[in-house]
Protein backbone atom coordinates (compact mmCIF):
# COMPACT_ATOMS: atom_id res chain seq x y z
CA UNK A 1 0.00 0.00 0.00
CA UNK A 2 1.73 3.33 -1.30
CA UNK A 3 2.42 5.87 1.97
CA UNK A 4 0.25 8.56 2.32
CA UNK A 5 1.73 11.98 3.07
CA UNK A 6 1.03 13.23 6.52
CA UNK A 7 -0.92 16.56 6.48
CA UNK A 8 0.56 19.23 7.44
CA UNK A 9 0.29 23.06 8.33
CA UNK A 10 1.69 26.18 6.60
CA UNK A 11 3.22 29.21 8.53
CA UNK A 12 5.36 32.06 7.99
CA UNK A 13 8.35 30.13 8.98
CA UNK A 14 7.86 27.10 6.66
CA UNK A 15 6.48 23.54 7.17
CA UNK A 16 5.10 22.32 10.55
CA UNK A 17 4.13 18.45 11.37
CA UNK A 18 1.09 18.11 13.05
CA UNK A 19 -2.69 17.74 12.67
CA UNK A 20 -4.76 20.23 10.62
CA UNK A 21 -7.13 21.54 12.53
CA UNK A 22 -11.05 21.09 11.42
CA UNK A 23 -13.44 23.32 10.77
CA UNK A 24 -15.63 23.40 13.87
CA UNK A 25 -19.08 25.31 14.38
CA UNK A 26 -19.52 26.99 17.73
CA UNK A 27 -22.58 25.49 19.48
CA UNK A 28 -25.24 27.86 20.65
CA UNK A 29 -25.50 28.28 24.21
CA UNK A 30 -29.26 28.54 25.37
CA UNK A 31 -30.25 31.72 26.52
CA UNK A 32 -27.18 33.73 25.55
CA UNK A 33 -28.23 35.19 22.56
CA UNK A 34 -32.01 35.66 23.17
CA UNK A 35 -33.14 33.44 20.61
CA UNK A 36 -33.43 29.98 22.55
CA UNK A 37 -29.87 28.97 21.79
CA UNK A 38 -30.46 28.96 17.78
CA UNK A 39 -28.62 31.93 17.00
CA UNK A 40 -24.62 32.55 17.17
CA UNK A 41 -23.34 33.34 20.66
CA UNK A 42 -21.01 36.32 21.36
CA UNK A 43 -17.35 35.61 22.46
CA UNK A 44 -17.31 37.17 26.54
CA UNK A 45 -14.53 40.01 26.60
CA UNK A 46 -12.68 40.42 30.10
CA UNK A 47 -12.51 43.65 30.77
CA UNK A 48 -9.16 44.63 32.95
CA UNK A 49 -10.19 46.07 36.42
CA UNK A 50 -10.64 49.55 37.49
CA UNK A 51 -8.52 50.77 40.78
CA UNK A 52 -10.36 52.25 43.33
CA UNK A 53 -10.09 56.27 43.19
CA UNK A 54 -8.80 57.92 45.76
CA UNK A 55 -12.54 58.97 46.66
CA UNK A 56 -13.90 55.56 46.97
CA UNK A 57 -10.66 54.65 49.64
CA UNK A 58 -12.05 57.64 51.72
CA UNK A 59 -15.42 56.87 51.86
CA UNK A 60 -14.29 53.60 52.59
CA UNK A 61 -12.30 54.51 55.61
CA UNK A 62 -14.87 56.90 57.03
CA UNK A 63 -17.23 54.15 57.03
CA UNK A 64 -14.61 51.61 58.79
CA UNK A 65 -14.29 54.14 61.21
CA UNK A 66 -17.69 55.12 61.97
CA UNK A 67 -18.45 51.65 62.65
CA UNK A 68 -15.19 51.33 64.98
CA UNK A 69 -17.15 54.40 66.81
CA UNK A 70 -20.24 52.87 66.88
CA UNK A 71 -19.15 49.44 68.51
CA UNK A 72 -16.96 50.82 70.57
CA UNK A 73 -19.62 53.22 72.35
CA UNK A 74 -22.03 50.22 72.27
CA UNK A 75 -19.63 48.36 74.47
CA UNK A 76 -18.74 51.46 76.73
CA UNK A 77 -22.37 52.06 77.34
CA UNK A 78 -23.27 48.27 78.22
CA UNK A 79 -20.00 48.30 80.36
CA UNK A 80 -21.11 52.15 81.67
CA UNK A 81 -25.08 50.45 82.33
CA UNK A 82 -23.80 47.57 84.49
CA UNK A 83 -22.12 49.74 87.05
CA UNK A 84 -25.11 52.32 87.30
CA UNK A 85 -27.02 49.53 87.58
CA UNK A 86 -25.36 48.49 91.13
CA UNK A 87 -25.42 52.14 91.98
CA UNK A 88 -28.69 52.22 91.81
CA UNK A 89 -29.34 49.09 93.98
CA UNK A 90 -27.14 50.78 96.64
CA UNK A 91 -29.36 53.56 96.56
CA UNK A 92 -32.14 51.28 96.79
CA UNK A 93 -31.12 49.08 99.54
CA UNK A 94 -29.67 51.95 101.71
CA UNK A 95 -32.50 54.41 101.27
CA UNK A 96 -35.32 52.28 99.83
CA UNK A 97 -37.60 55.77 100.40
CA UNK A 98 -35.98 58.03 98.74
CA UNK A 99 -37.08 57.82 95.45
CA UNK A 100 -40.76 58.53 96.47
CA UNK A 101 -39.85 61.64 98.13
CA UNK A 102 -38.17 63.03 94.69
CA UNK A 103 -39.67 65.47 92.89
CA UNK A 104 -40.78 64.26 89.22
CA UNK A 105 -38.38 65.11 86.50
CA UNK A 106 -40.55 67.32 84.03
CA UNK A 107 -39.29 66.02 81.11
CA UNK A 108 -35.76 64.87 79.95
CA UNK A 109 -32.62 66.04 81.34
CA UNK A 110 -31.31 66.99 77.57
CA UNK A 111 -34.03 69.28 77.23
CA UNK A 112 -35.48 70.86 80.61
CA UNK A 113 -33.89 72.35 84.22
CA UNK A 114 -33.03 69.67 86.66
CA UNK A 115 -32.05 69.58 90.13
CA UNK A 116 -29.66 67.44 91.85
CA UNK A 117 -28.85 66.69 95.09
CA UNK A 118 -25.34 65.96 96.04
CA UNK A 119 -24.14 64.34 99.77
CA UNK A 120 -20.98 63.20 100.37
CA UNK A 121 -20.03 61.44 103.25
CA UNK A 122 -17.49 58.79 104.45
CA UNK A 123 -19.83 55.49 105.53
CA UNK A 124 -22.07 54.79 102.76
CA UNK A 125 -20.47 51.17 102.01
CA UNK A 126 -21.32 49.07 104.70
CA UNK A 127 -20.40 45.39 104.74
CA UNK A 128 -23.48 44.63 107.54
CA UNK A 129 -25.63 47.25 105.32
CA UNK A 130 -26.29 49.10 108.77
CA UNK A 131 -25.32 52.87 107.38
CA UNK A 132 -24.11 55.51 109.38
CA UNK A 133 -24.90 58.96 107.37
CA UNK A 134 -22.55 61.72 108.34
CA UNK A 135 -23.16 64.27 105.56
CA UNK A 136 -19.91 66.17 105.04
CA UNK A 137 -21.21 67.58 102.07
CA UNK A 138 -24.18 69.01 100.63
CA UNK A 139 -24.86 70.61 97.24
CA UNK A 140 -26.94 71.47 94.25
CA UNK A 141 -26.29 70.94 91.39
CA UNK A 142 -28.95 72.77 88.79
CA UNK A 143 -28.84 72.21 85.17
CA UNK A 144 -30.63 74.58 82.24
CA UNK A 145 -29.95 73.09 78.86
CA UNK A 146 -31.48 75.94 77.16
CA UNK A 147 -29.47 78.42 78.17
CA UNK A 148 -26.35 76.27 78.79
CA UNK A 149 -26.31 77.18 82.42
CA UNK A 150 -25.19 75.46 85.47
CA UNK A 151 -25.49 76.28 88.72
CA UNK A 152 -23.91 74.72 92.11
CA UNK A 153 -25.41 75.53 95.48
CA UNK A 154 -23.21 74.89 98.27
CA UNK A 155 -25.15 74.54 101.50
CA UNK A 156 -23.03 74.74 105.23
CA UNK A 157 -23.61 71.51 106.92
CA UNK A 158 -23.81 73.88 110.09
CA UNK A 159 -26.80 75.75 108.89
CA UNK A 160 -29.63 75.89 111.29
CA UNK A 161 -32.97 74.60 109.27
CA UNK A 162 -36.41 73.36 110.19
CA UNK A 163 -35.95 69.29 109.76
CA UNK A 164 -39.11 67.80 109.37
CA UNK A 165 -40.22 65.73 112.02
CA UNK A 166 -37.69 67.03 114.52
CA UNK A 167 -37.53 70.49 114.26
CA UNK A 168 -34.75 73.32 114.28
CA UNK A 169 -31.34 72.06 114.25
CA UNK A 170 -28.02 71.63 111.95
CA UNK A 171 -28.94 70.96 108.24
CA UNK A 172 -26.62 67.82 107.95
CA UNK A 173 -28.28 66.19 110.90
CA UNK A 174 -31.40 65.86 108.88
CA UNK A 175 -29.00 62.74 107.25
CA UNK A 176 -28.00 61.27 110.42
CA UNK A 177 -31.44 60.96 111.40
CA UNK A 178 -32.86 59.53 108.20
CA UNK A 179 -30.75 59.17 105.33
CA UNK A 180 -31.27 60.86 101.97
CA UNK A 181 -34.73 60.38 102.49
CA UNK A 182 -34.74 62.91 105.02
CA UNK A 183 -32.09 65.32 103.58
CA UNK A 184 -33.88 65.44 100.54
CA UNK A 185 -36.90 66.60 102.38
CA UNK A 186 -35.05 69.44 104.04
CA UNK A 187 -33.12 70.75 101.56
CA UNK A 188 -36.72 70.93 99.29
CA UNK A 189 -38.29 72.37 102.60
CA UNK A 190 -35.74 75.07 103.03
CA UNK A 191 -34.52 75.78 99.27
CA UNK A 192 -38.20 76.22 97.83
CA UNK A 193 -36.03 74.29 95.01
CA UNK A 194 -38.00 71.13 93.68
CA UNK A 195 -34.88 68.08 93.89
CA UNK A 196 -35.26 65.52 91.05
CA UNK A 197 -32.48 63.40 91.67
CA UNK A 198 -29.75 62.16 94.09
CA UNK A 199 -26.49 61.29 94.20
CA UNK A 200 -24.68 60.17 97.45
CA UNK A 201 -20.81 59.86 96.98
CA UNK A 202 -18.53 58.14 98.46
CA UNK A 203 -15.08 60.53 99.21
CA UNK A 204 -13.22 57.28 99.97
CA UNK A 205 -14.25 55.53 96.71
CA UNK A 206 -14.03 59.38 95.23
CA UNK A 207 -10.45 59.26 95.67
CA UNK A 208 -9.93 56.05 93.87
CA UNK A 209 -11.99 57.65 90.86
CA UNK A 210 -9.72 60.89 90.73
CA UNK A 211 -7.03 58.50 90.47
CA UNK A 212 -8.47 56.36 87.78
CA UNK A 213 -9.17 59.25 85.29
CA UNK A 214 -5.59 60.66 85.97
CA UNK A 215 -5.97 63.14 88.22
CA UNK A 216 -7.35 66.49 87.82
CA UNK A 217 -5.90 70.18 87.91
CA UNK A 218 -7.70 72.79 90.78
CA UNK A 219 -6.62 76.48 90.36
CA UNK A 220 -5.96 77.32 93.97
CA UNK A 221 -7.28 80.95 94.32
CA UNK A 222 -4.74 81.39 97.53
CA UNK A 223 -2.02 79.70 99.54
CA UNK A 224 -3.44 77.28 102.20
CA UNK A 225 -1.59 75.66 105.42
CA UNK A 226 -4.42 73.25 107.08
CA UNK A 227 -4.85 72.82 110.92
CA UNK A 228 -2.37 70.42 112.28
CA UNK A 229 -5.09 68.61 114.27
CA UNK A 230 -6.09 67.42 110.56
CA UNK A 231 -3.06 65.37 111.25
CA UNK A 232 -3.35 61.78 109.60
CA UNK A 233 -0.56 59.77 111.26
CA UNK A 234 0.87 58.57 114.11
CA UNK A 235 0.86 60.34 117.53
CA UNK A 236 4.77 60.54 117.36
CA UNK A 237 4.78 62.08 114.22
CA UNK A 238 1.53 64.79 114.69
CA UNK A 239 3.69 66.32 117.16
CA UNK A 240 6.10 67.83 114.26
CA UNK A 241 3.74 67.78 111.60
CA UNK A 242 2.37 71.18 110.33
CA UNK A 243 -0.51 71.12 108.38
CA UNK A 244 -1.20 70.29 104.59
CA UNK A 245 0.09 73.18 102.26
CA UNK A 246 -1.27 74.18 98.84
CA UNK A 247 0.26 76.75 96.76
CA UNK A 248 -1.38 79.54 95.35
CA UNK A 249 -1.89 78.70 91.10
CA UNK A 250 -2.56 75.70 89.12
CA UNK A 251 -1.39 72.48 89.98
CA UNK A 252 -2.49 68.64 89.30
CA UNK A 253 -3.34 66.15 92.31
CA UNK A 254 -3.83 62.73 92.46
CA UNK A 255 -7.20 61.83 94.56
CA UNK A 256 -5.65 61.66 97.89
CA UNK A 257 -4.44 65.66 97.41
CA UNK A 258 -8.04 66.47 96.07
CA UNK A 259 -9.64 64.69 99.02
CA UNK A 260 -7.37 66.95 101.25
CA UNK A 261 -8.03 69.94 99.63
CA UNK A 262 -11.88 69.33 99.50
CA UNK A 263 -12.03 68.46 103.21
CA UNK A 264 -9.67 71.68 104.53
CA UNK A 265 -12.09 73.38 107.76
CA UNK A 266 -9.45 75.96 108.39
CA UNK A 267 -6.64 77.78 107.03
CA UNK A 268 -4.09 78.81 109.02
CA UNK A 269 -3.13 81.58 106.78
CA UNK A 270 -6.27 83.04 106.12
CA UNK A 271 -8.37 83.54 109.36
CA UNK A 272 -11.63 84.57 106.91
CA UNK A 273 -11.21 80.79 106.14
CA UNK A 274 -14.44 79.16 107.17
CA UNK A 275 -16.59 76.48 106.13
CA UNK A 276 -18.03 78.53 103.58
CA UNK A 277 -15.22 78.55 102.03
CA UNK A 278 -14.42 74.79 102.12
CA UNK A 279 -17.97 74.35 100.39
CA UNK A 280 -16.12 76.30 97.20
CA UNK A 281 -13.19 74.11 97.23
CA UNK A 282 -15.49 71.19 97.25
CA UNK A 283 -17.58 72.63 93.69
CA UNK A 284 -13.56 73.28 92.26
CA UNK A 285 -13.04 69.48 92.73
CA UNK A 286 -16.52 68.51 91.68
CA UNK A 287 -16.20 70.32 88.15
CA UNK A 288 -12.79 69.21 87.66
CA UNK A 289 -14.05 65.57 88.31
CA UNK A 290 -16.79 66.19 85.56
CA UNK A 291 -14.88 68.00 83.27
CA UNK A 292 -12.66 64.74 82.56
CA UNK A 293 -15.20 62.79 82.74
CA UNK A 294 -16.94 64.10 79.64
CA UNK A 295 -13.77 64.05 78.27
CA UNK A 296 -12.29 62.31 75.10
CA UNK A 297 -9.60 60.19 77.27
CA UNK A 298 -12.80 59.12 79.34
CA UNK A 299 -14.81 57.86 76.32
CA UNK A 300 -11.66 55.82 74.76
CA UNK A 301 -11.65 53.95 78.31
CA UNK A 302 -15.22 53.41 78.43
CA UNK A 303 -15.44 49.64 77.70
CA UNK A 304 -12.91 48.75 80.09
CA UNK A 305 -13.18 51.42 83.12
CA UNK A 306 -17.34 51.75 82.45
CA UNK A 307 -18.94 50.06 85.35
CA UNK A 308 -15.65 51.74 87.99
CA UNK A 309 -16.74 55.42 86.98
CA UNK A 310 -19.96 55.38 89.38
CA UNK A 311 -18.22 53.24 91.79
CA UNK A 312 -18.31 56.00 95.06
CA UNK A 313 -22.45 56.70 94.14
CA UNK A 314 -25.35 55.71 95.28
CA UNK A 315 -27.68 57.24 92.95
CA UNK A 316 -31.41 56.75 91.15
CA UNK A 317 -30.10 58.23 87.78
CA UNK A 318 -30.49 55.60 84.94
CA UNK A 319 -27.90 55.33 82.49
CA UNK A 320 -29.61 57.06 79.90
CA UNK A 321 -29.72 59.85 82.29
CA UNK A 322 -26.86 59.70 82.81
CA UNK A 323 -25.70 60.05 79.30
CA UNK A 324 -27.85 63.14 79.10
CA UNK A 325 -25.81 64.95 81.86
CA UNK A 326 -22.84 63.79 80.58
CA UNK A 327 -23.94 66.16 77.08
CA UNK A 328 -25.43 68.84 79.19
CA UNK A 329 -22.17 69.55 81.27
CA UNK A 330 -19.77 69.19 77.98
CA UNK A 331 -22.10 72.30 76.12
CA UNK A 332 -22.14 74.30 79.50
CA UNK A 333 -19.24 76.47 79.65
CA UNK A 334 -17.20 76.04 82.66
CA UNK A 335 -16.31 79.38 82.31
CA UNK A 336 -19.75 81.16 83.15
CA UNK A 337 -20.52 78.13 85.30
CA UNK A 338 -22.55 80.00 88.44
CA UNK A 339 -20.69 79.09 92.21
CA UNK A 340 -23.45 79.74 95.07
CA UNK A 341 -23.33 79.44 98.95
CA UNK A 342 -26.00 79.98 101.47
CA UNK A 343 -25.17 81.45 104.66
CA UNK A 344 -25.95 83.55 107.52
CA UNK A 345 -24.10 84.60 110.97
CA UNK A 346 -22.88 83.21 113.67
CA UNK A 347 -25.04 82.34 116.61
CA UNK A 348 -24.82 84.60 119.36
CA UNK A 349 -25.24 81.51 122.32
CA UNK A 350 -21.77 80.37 121.67
CA UNK A 351 -22.57 77.18 119.39
CA UNK A 352 -21.09 76.60 115.94
CA UNK A 353 -24.72 76.96 114.34
CA UNK A 354 -25.19 79.35 111.26
CA UNK A 355 -28.29 81.27 111.40
CA UNK A 356 -29.54 81.80 108.16
CA UNK A 357 -30.16 84.95 106.86
CA UNK A 358 -32.72 86.97 104.41
CA UNK A 359 -30.27 86.71 101.86
CA UNK A 360 -30.40 83.46 101.03
CA UNK A 361 -33.51 83.98 99.27
CA UNK A 362 -31.80 86.13 96.89
CA UNK A 363 -29.43 83.38 96.15
CA UNK A 364 -31.96 80.73 95.27
CA UNK A 365 -33.46 83.28 93.01
CA UNK A 366 -29.88 84.07 91.75
CA UNK A 367 -29.69 79.87 91.22
CA UNK A 368 -33.08 79.59 88.86
CA UNK A 369 -31.97 82.14 87.07
CA UNK A 370 -34.41 84.65 87.79
CA UNK A 371 -31.80 87.44 89.07
CA UNK A 372 -28.66 88.08 88.47
CA UNK A 373 -25.80 86.90 90.41
CA UNK A 374 -24.12 88.58 92.93
CA UNK A 375 -21.12 88.31 94.97
CA UNK A 376 -21.55 87.79 99.07
CA UNK A 377 -21.12 90.88 101.32
CA UNK A 378 -18.03 91.02 103.40
CA UNK A 379 -20.46 93.53 105.73
CA UNK A 380 -22.27 90.15 106.77
CA UNK A 381 -19.26 88.78 107.42
CA UNK A 382 -17.63 85.18 106.79
CA UNK A 383 -20.80 83.51 106.29
CA UNK A 384 -22.56 85.59 103.74
CA UNK A 385 -24.23 83.97 101.16
CA UNK A 386 -23.68 85.03 97.17
CA UNK A 387 -22.88 83.77 93.90
CA UNK A 388 -20.19 84.38 91.75
CA UNK A 389 -19.42 83.27 88.04
CA UNK A 390 -16.60 80.43 87.52
CA UNK A 391 -13.55 81.84 86.50
CA UNK A 392 -13.55 84.74 88.53
CA UNK A 393 -13.03 83.26 92.02
CA UNK A 394 -14.92 83.37 95.34
CA UNK A 395 -15.40 86.79 97.37
CA UNK A 396 -15.19 86.67 100.63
Amino acid sequence: MAPVEKPYRVYRGGRVKGRVPLERTREPVPGRDGRDGRGPSKAKIRRPRRRWSWKRRIALGVLVVLLLVVIWSVAGFLSFRSGVSSANKRLDRMAPKVRATLSPQNGAILSHPTTILLLGTDHMNNDQRVYDFHSDSIMLLRTDPSKHRLAYLSIPRDLRVDIPGQGPAKINSAMQIGGPALAVRTVENFTGLPVNHVMVIDFHDFRKLIDNIGGITIDVPEAILSNPFDCPYTVQRCKTWKGWRFAKGKQHMNGWRAQIYSRIRENQLNPADTDITRGERQQQVIRAVESKLVGFGTFVKLPFDGSSLVGPLATDLSAWQFVQLGWVLKRAPGSKALHCRLGGSSDSSGTSDIIPSEENRAVIGEVTGATAPQPPNRALGFFAPGCYVGGAGPTR
